[in-house]
């Protein structure tokens, strides 16, 4: 996903789409220690996107503390 797309979401979206993606990543570790994921560079992305999610809400959490 895009960052301004990211963006655009709410407070409450960005939360469920990170639960998902959380669950996508744990899937995706049972792939891997079981030998069947195809493409080991899914979960680098999967943790980068989670990681931006949770920046965009940190950010906004700051934003309003000011």
């Amino acid at each position: 996903m895009e960052i301004n797309e990211l963006r655009k979401m709410s407070n409450e979206d960005l939360a469920k789409k990170i639960v998902e993606k959380k669950e996508e990543l744990f899937a995706k570790r049972m792939q891997q220690s079981s030998g069947s994921l195809e493409k080991p560079a899914q979960l680098r992305t999967l943790r980068r996107e989670i990681a931006r999610m949770k920046t965009i809400l940190k950010e906004r959490e700051m934003d309003g503390e000011k």
